[in-house]
């Protein structure tokens, strides 16, 4: 489509909208294929959106829900089927096509150019110009203010975006679809990184959007936010359309049945826990403006769960322990001796192994094969007179790589052509590799599906009852409820309880976590 065809598309498009035109078909993809070396990614897909709609797209981790939205935002191309835009075939060549045709689309990682402005973020890619085609810096600030104060973000059109926390990033790529005039916006793991506050807010703004006509295309693994935001979905399941329908009337276990095939009866596996003596103790850890006074241990074959609500302090304790951050005063004691750690080296060697919470940038190194990664910690261990051995790297890849289920074409594929997901399980199976006493998991299941997180959930209890203990950080009540043997609750830096699992529920966990089960002097009550 030419420029000029496609700028009066778009115009007739916005104008059916503006008219009031919702629950008119505006998207239609027909038997989309799309075929990786190796892999078969989408077959026949079906996939339809009306305006004024908010759709969600379900599906496991490798079900095809990322490479579908690549097609639609022109980074892919599909090997079969058609699109078409209100009822007029399209062709992206590339996301410059996507985005003149009016699809725009807000990533799970907010990414943006941190060291440009706000407004230099907002038009990227469709700066305005006015005179001696030079760029109207004037006319861009005045309309990123408007753009601002409509998605209700307080800051100034000149800051910078790495000044920005991951919330107000997420509002910005709003404003840049709307900048854009886009009339499909796609929200991919909008909420993985937002407070329940900043979740409700953001939820605000796709409701305006939907009332104006909007198409938004949500993603998320979140079954609360899908059933609370979202008027219709679509499922699918290993590159295939399974179906779609109304959100009301459907449940969990309905939708679940249709991502997995099969009725997942239980997410969190029954566990018959009896740990065992006390393998660590954290005694008297402080650090001035980020935490105080914590203390607890941890036994053998035991799953602690730490919960606490943004800013608690949870992970810059861990962080702390592993010599990652620092601290001002506490100690460790390991099997009953007192250890210093000091870095990532120190904690490997005492048997600790830590996936971050954010893997794609601490868990994976995206542009390796699987097979390098699965390996890094032990390059030292497996190299001998300065060469690999690639035998044994290949064992320990096909050992672990083969017990984590890590879906891929070949061990040799780079991790950034895998699913989230299955990034979760190379994480994973790198850290296993090393045959740690102590695993610790920042948000193991964060942005997963539901039966890779059954998956997660199982082989914690398998490690478990193995004798390796865990440390389990979440931000997911039900999953602190389901696997922890004991969770500790931090309020603002502070140890604000610790719960037995047989005594926990969600109201003593949140009242502790909000500050209700605390003292006026911070401490916790008994």
């Amino acid at each position: 489509m030419r420029d000029g065809t496609r700028g009066a598309f778009r115009a007739d498009l916005s104008r059916g909208i503006q008219e009031g035109a919702v629950g008119q078909t505006i998207l239609e993809m027909r038997g989309i294929g799309k075929n990786f070396p190796g892999i078969k990614a989408l077959e026949g897909i079906d996939f339809t959106m009306r305006t004024g709609e908010v759709h969600a797209l379900i599906g496991e981790n490798g079900a095809g829900k990322s490479t579908l939205v690549k097609i639609l935002t022109g980074v892919h191309r599909p090997n079969s089927g058609t699109i078409s835009l209100g009822g007029e075939k399209m062709e992206f060549h590339n996301p410059v096509d996507a985005r003149k045709a009016g699809i725009a689309a807000i990533h799970q990682e907010a990414s943006m150019f941190p060291d440009l402005t706000v407004t230099e973020n907002i038009f990227s890619g469709h700066f305005r110009r006015g005179r001696a085609a030079l760029l109207d810096w004037r006319s861009m600030r005045e309309r990123a203010s408007a753009l601002l104060e409509r998605v209700e973000l307080d800051v100034s059109p000149d800051s910078l975006v790495r000044e920005l926390s991951v919330a107000q990033r997420h509002l910005v790529g709003i404003a840049r679809a709307l900048s854009e005039d886009a009339s499909i916006v796609i929200m991919d793991e909008p909420t993985s990184a937002l407070s329940l506050r900043e979740t409700e807010d953001l939820f605000k703004i796709i409701r305006a959007l939907r009332a104006e006509g909007k198409a938004i295309l949500f993603i998320s693994h979140k079954f609360d936010e899908i059933f609370e935001i979202a008027d219709y979905y679509t499922v699918l399941r290993d590159g295939a359309y399974v179906g779609e329908g109304k959100i009301r009337g459907e449940t969990v276990d309905s939708i679940v049945h249709m991502m997995v095939g099969r009725d997942l009866s239980q997410l969190f596996p029954a566990r018959d826990s009896k740990p065992g003596k006390e393998i660590l103790s954290v005694e008297g850890f402080s650090r001035a403006g980020f935490y105080r006074d914590i203390s607890f241990n941890l036994r053998q074959g035991e799953i602690l769960g730490m919960f606490g609500l943004v800013g608690s302090g949870r992970t810059d304790v861990i962080l702390s322990m592993l010599g990652l951050e620092p601290k001002d005063s506490g100690r460790v004691v390991l099997r009953g001796k007192e250890v210093r750690i000091s870095g990532p080296r120190d904690a490997l060697e005492l048997g600790f192994a830590h996936v971050p919470e954010d893997r794609q940038s601490q868990g994976v190194i995206l542009d390796m094969g699987i097979g390098d990664n699965i390996t890094l910690p032990q390059v030292s261990s497996l190299s001998k007179a300065s060469f690999l051995d690639r035998a044994a790297e290949r064992e320990i890849t096909r050992t672990y790589g083969t017990r984590m289920e890590i879906k891929a074409g070949g061990w040799g594929d780079e991790a950034k052509t895998l699913s989230g997901g299955n990034q979760q399980k190379v994480v994973l199976a790198k850290w296993l590799a090393t045959k740690p006493s102590i695993l610790i998991l920042d948000e193991p299941t964060k942005g997963i599906d539901v039966g890779t997180k059954a998956a997660v959930h199982a082989f914690m209890a398998k490690l478990a009852a193995e004798g390796i203990s865990i440390i389990m950080i979440s931000s997911e009540l039900p999953e602190i409820l389901g696997m922890s043997d004991r969770i500790l609750v931090m309020y603002e830096g502070r140890v604000a309880a610790v719960i037995d699992r047989k005594a926990a529920d969600e109201a003593t966990i949140m009242r502790a976590a909000t500050g209700a089960a605390t003292g006026a002097d911070g401490r916790a009550r008994k």
